[in-house]
């Protein structure tokens, strides 16, 4: 059976979840046993979201065969709790770069080089590509950007010339706002979205309508009319009590028969025990029997989009634990000062999350050292992990002036140094210590292995510098528990205080965590802040 696609476009204004809605497809259709796999085209020409500001971006996600992608990857393995790989994600940078390197080389000879037909044919032969490698059921593409956007205008066009040669659903993610004053939706702004589609050749076969309230009655029979489509792909898409319900929100308006049906597949009974774990993992989120206070402390926390993963990995393992997790994010600049309690006052527990340069790193080293303190149960991820033996080196071993090269080149006790392999290193895209990376834990009697339950374990790295093996003795001999390391015994993978529970980890678990199989160590500070509170 010949591959079928779904594109999702998003008309109005950017920022209406148009990762959520895709991972909604995939997952419904997952759910009849279909096998899918997405596609996301993002119009920046970076090669890829590898040198992206967090701040402007929100989070790079890393997949395990090392690439640097889109944060709505990371929303599209959560949903499918699949692993997936970097020729999935397509970017302005990358096919620019296919386009100048084939000039270069003279495939071109004789001809002008254009965005029609030379780019469009690009695209087009890419994804064929990748879907003959990957020999889905159905692809489903997801458009980055609005429509109008120049960045993304020449994708929305192949995707129009795709439609020709292949069996192509079109969805419309767009917005309908409320005006508080009358109370009233209104239609006006997505009318104008629909025309701007129209304009481009494209007639959306569905409108996914977000909104922060349900859609009224006469709010589809208006969008209908002037969108031209019938009422009943008019679609519900107001806000869930958790992201992770839009699927069975889209099932119950019967949008998946109608899609598989649009689609041509053959009709498949659904997995209802599938449907059936999805479902209890929802309620627990929604209505769960606990509740714990957990401290999300970062470098970029004004951008909550710049920790997507690790806050999506505590409500996995806050579902795991039938435990509603109330995030307090905390600045880590702000915690530069002695006392703290204010700060933490009604916190359970704590996560002390990644990052880049010096800003705010002696608040994260100050919250690492009220934790170990107070006993408070501790999360530390790459930097977090990092900090936090710069904070047992200078407080428990009295190395007053530790810290890490990156912040401090002049420190004589520089226990966070770049490897050797990352010296020289001029190029910033793709050279740091990147993807799945395995591990092993050296001491069963450690957190690490009750955590994990196993000796070798594999996870996500996006990191340049490391623990210093000069300083190993020392920190060991006052204390610190070295509980992980690479199977070559060279570099440091997890540190644990030997009191309470403190485990920091220089890869990112929260690159791996999935609704149906929770984070082991976000499952285990969920648990002991549950403890802690009481």
């Amino acid at each position: 059976m010949p591959t079928k696609y779904v594109v999702v476009l998003g008309t109005l204004m950017s920022g209406l979840g148009k990762g959520v809605a895709t991972s909604s497809i995939l997952r419904i259709l997952d759910f009849y046993g279909f096998r899918v796999f997405p596609i996301k085209f993002d119009g920046y020409l970076n090669y890829d979201c590898g040198t992206m500001n967090p701040y402007r971006h929100g989070e790079v996600f890393v997949l395990d065969d090392k690439s640097e992608v889109d944060m709505d990857f990371g929303i599209y393995e959560r949903f499918l709790n699949k692993d997936l790989t970097g020729d999935l994600s397509i970017t302005g940078g990358k096919l620019f770069s296919i386009i100048t390197t084939k000039e270069r080389r003279g495939d071109y000879l004789g001809e002008d080089v254009q965005m029609i037909p030379h780019l469009t044919n690009e695209i087009i032969g890419k994804i064929e590509r990748i879907a003959e490698s990957k020999k889905p059921d159905v692809m489903v593409i997801e458009v980055g950007g609005t429509v109008g956007d120049i960045e993304n205008s020449y994708f929305i066009e192949a995707m129009r010339q795709f439609s020709l040669k292949h069996k192509t659903v079109f969805v419309n993610l767009t917005y309908v706002p409320t005006i508080d004053a009358v109370g009233e939706q209104k239609t006006k702004p997505a009318q104008i979205g629909f025309r701007l589609l129209l304009q481009a050749g494209i007639v959306p076969n569905y409108i996914l309508c977000r909104s922060p309230t349900k859609l009224l009655e006469k709010t589809k029979e208006k969008l209908s009319l002037f969108g031209n489509v019938g009422i009943d792909r008019i679609v519900d898409d107001s806000d869930q009590p958790t992201l992770y319900n839009l699927p069975l929100h889209l099932m119950e308006q019967g949008f998946d028969r109608m899609l598989i049906k649009d689609l041509g597949l053959r009709e498949k009974p659904i997995d209802r025990v599938k449907l059936a774990v999805w479902k209890d993992k929802v309620a627990k989120i929604i209505k769960p029997r606990h509740s714990a206070n957990i401290a999300i402390v970062g470098k970029y926390t004004t951008l909550k989009d710049s920790y997507a993963s690790v806050k999506e990995a505590l409500i996995h393992a806050g579902s795991a634990a039938d435990t509603r997790i109330n995030i307090k994010w905390v600045e880590s600049s702000s915690l530069e000062k002695d006392d703290l309690s204010e700060e933490f006052n009604g916190i359970s527990g704590m996560v002390v999350t990644g990052g880049f340069g010096l800003r705010g790193t002696e608040g994260m080293i100050n919250a690492a050292r009220y934790a170990r303190e107070s006993g408070m149960p501790y999360l530390g991820i790459c930097l977090g992990m990092q900090l936090m033996t710069v904070e047992y080196a200078r407080n428990v071993c009295g190395l007053k002036d530790a810290n890490s090269s990156e912040f401090d080149p002049g420190s004589r006790h520089k226990v966070i140094d770049l490897i050797e392999s990352q010296r020289g290193i001029k190029q910033k895209g793709g050279t740091m210590r990147l993807g799945s990376q395995r591990c092993i834990i050296t001491d069963k009697e450690s957190i690490a292995y009750k955590l994990y339950g196993k000796s070798s374990i594999s996870e996500r790295h996006r990191h340049r510098y490391e623990f210093n093996n000069s300083y190993r003795k020392l920190l060991q001999g006052k204390g610190l528990r070295i509980s992980a390391v690479t199977p070559d015994r060279r570099l440091v993978e997890a540190i644990e205080w030997t009191t309470g529970f403190g485990i920091g980890m220089q890869a990112h678990p929260e690159l791996k965590s999935r609704l149906e199989v929770p984070s082991p160590p976000f499952i285990g500070l969920v648990q002991e802040a549950l403890k802690f509170k009481r």
